[in-house]
């Protein structure tokens, strides 16, 4: 997994790249933060914590997430769980979700995950945004 956590001095975020589908709401929401073309490319102090949590919050695949700090990961997940089918898009898991690959090793942990629901994915069983090609 290649989950990265960018620090800042109010608050973290937290990146996995394996299970991002690139729809860019975070470069649409703060370019200031997230640039892609930069390194690092996110810097969580180019914008109001609040600010964070909100385009945070707009991630469809659950790759990025906020770490508050001195608080766990798991502390964040929402209770219940929800799934979004349809559109030809993946299916999008909310609520506190473990993904667990074949051999029983967990896969992803976290408040949301999108995955593949059209077969073409080079990441399974994540979406990789390869339904839109």
């Amino acid at each position: 997994m290649a989950r990265k956590v960018y620090t800042g001095t109010a608050i973290d975020v937290a990146f996995d790249l394996d299970t991002c589908i690139h729809a860019a709401e975070c470069v649409r929401g703060l370019p200031k933060v997230f640039d892609p073309d930069r390194k690092p490319w996110i810097l969580p102090d180019e914008a109001s914590a609040d600010a964070l949590r909100d385009v945070v919050a707009r991630c469809p695949s659950g790759a990025l997430e906020i770490q508050e700090k001195g608080e766990s990961p798991a502390a964040a997940a929402p209770a219940g769980i929800q799934v979004q089918t349809g559109g030809g898009g993946p299916h999008i898991v909310k609520g506190g979700c473990t993904v667990v690959g074949p051999d029983g090793g967990v896969l992803k942990e976290g408040a949301v995950v999108a995955l593949c629901a059209c077969g073409r994915t080079g990441n399974a069983p994540f979406c990789d945004g390869s339904h839109a090609k």
